[in-house]
């Protein structure tokens, strides 16, 4: 056997070793999920529904927890802006006195934790929902 060849067949076994520890896009959507469940689900809901009657203050003068589905509009936002929300919380993110209950998450999740949270969302978006999302995603990359 001639060192190309031994070099080659160890690169196509290191390959497919590596194949073998990169998650399926089902383990990435299930991490995803559980990522939802556990921080996300006690207020905006295991199905994605949000709050009732999301779109008018409740008592204390904040809007409810939207839903994450097609009916709201999570979907209308580049992933910078979803993940700041995420991030540092929605009063934070809008600014300007808004007041939210929505806390932010950077001392519980990271980018990764983010990502798949995200990636999560947009597998349940009908197929109108996500292509309006990309668009919006890369314009907003794109600076427009």
């Amino acid at each position: 056997m001639t060192p190309a060849l031994i070099a080659g067949a160890g690169a196509a076994v290191l390959g497919v070793g590596a194949l073998a520890l990169w998650p399926s896009a089902g383990d990435a959507r299930e991490e995803g999920r559980q990522l939802y469940l556990d921080n996300c689900a006690s207020c905006h809901g295991a199905d994605l529904e949000g709050q009732p009657d999301w779109r008018r203050p409740g008592p204390s003068g904040h809007l409810p927890a939207l839903p994450h589905d097609e009916t709201g509009h999570t979907w209308h936002h580049p992933d910078r802006i979803l993940r700041e929300i995420i991030l540092r919380g929605s009063a934070e993110v809008v600014g300007n006195g808004y007041e939210s209950d929505m806390p932010g998450f950077e001392d519980l999740l990271g980018e990764r934790e983010v990502t798949a949270i995200l990636d999560y969302l947009k597998s349940e978006w009908p197929e109108r929902e996500r292509s309006h999302q990309a668009r919006v995603t890369a314009a907003d990359m794109a600076g427009d």
